[in-house]
């Protein structure tokens, strides 16, 4: 993984929030938090939980008794969830999914939204949601499918790519759409301890009303941006523009449906 695959700076966060969180993120922050609403009390640990978009979602299907750690390596992202949410149930950390400061067994569920893919050693980031769920608790994630199963971001990633032909940005493909092989995930997360794993795939559909948020979103709300940059200094608006027409050439330039695929996994200890 490189040096700007887990870069979350800057302006990142607030148009990560603006133009990814309703588009990407929002309806699978429901299904994950619909599948803990069994949860009445205890403790609930959200990993890479970035601008909270999670955290908001397990409030609204939660208890108030129960208590939400919601952390990310992350401090920028965290600074802008707790402005979006002031909860007495939340509380904000600072923490490396690989390295976790918490006592043993003291969560009765982690949960992560497209966060592992970012973790250089997942089985450390495994090993520890094991280490700190009490018995019977459960370690629930979600990961994206192909990218072959997610359209917008495939065409935003080859655009991107023809963009710099003898350098392409592979960020995209590389990190959050890399980790998408459902015996691989399944094994590995074995491999760290964990006896009953399921994994679901769970498709979800939004509309986006122009092709100028996704292409505004991947390109400048997320870690493909320091790529662009990188490449072509000052001149990211114009390539912005170029991805938003390669989506405009597939759906138009009105509002069209953006369809999603993701792997949703349950381990339980």
């Amino acid at each position: 993984m490189g040096s700007t695959d887990a870069a979350f700076a800057g302006s990142i966060p607030a148009l990560y929030e603006q133009y990814l969180g309703p588009l990407m993120f929002e309806p699978f922050a429901e299904d994950l938090a619909a599948r803990l609403r069994d949860i009445g009390q205890g403790r609930v640990l959200e990993t890479a939980a970035g601008t909270g978009i999670v955290t908001r979602a397990l409030v609204r299907a939660l208890p108030p008794g129960v208590e939400i750690v919601a952390t990310d390596l992350n401090q920028a992202m965290l600074d802008l969830a707790a402005q979006r949410l002031q909860a007495p149930n939340v509380k904000w950390q600072q923490a490396d999914a690989q390295k976790l400061p918490f006592e043993d067994a003291s969560f009765d569920a982690i949960v992560c939204q497209f966060g592992v893919m970012f973790f250089p050693d997942k089985q450390a980031a495994y090993r520890e949601a094991l280490r700190l769920l009490k018995p019977g608790g459960r370690l629930v994630f979600s990961v994206w499918n192909s990218l072959d199963h997610n359209e917008v971001s495939q065409i935003i990633s080859d655009a991107a790519g023809k963009l710099f032909p003898d350098d392409p940005p592979r960020f995209i493909e590389r990190v959050p759409f890399g980790y998408f092989d459902p015996d691989r995930v399944r094994g590995e997360v074995q491999q760290a301890g964990f006896e009953n794993v399921d994994v679901d795939i769970v498709e979800k559909v939004t509309r986006s009303p122009s092709p100028r948020e996704p292409a505004i979103g991947l390109c400048q709300g997320s870690p493909l941006r320091p790529e662009l940059e990188a490449r072509s200094p000052g001149q990211l608006d114009d390539i912005t523009t170029k991805v938003s027409e390669a989506l405009a050439a597939r759906f138009g330039t009105g509002a069209f449906e953006n369809r999603m695929s993701a792997l949703v996994v349950t381990a339980k200890r």
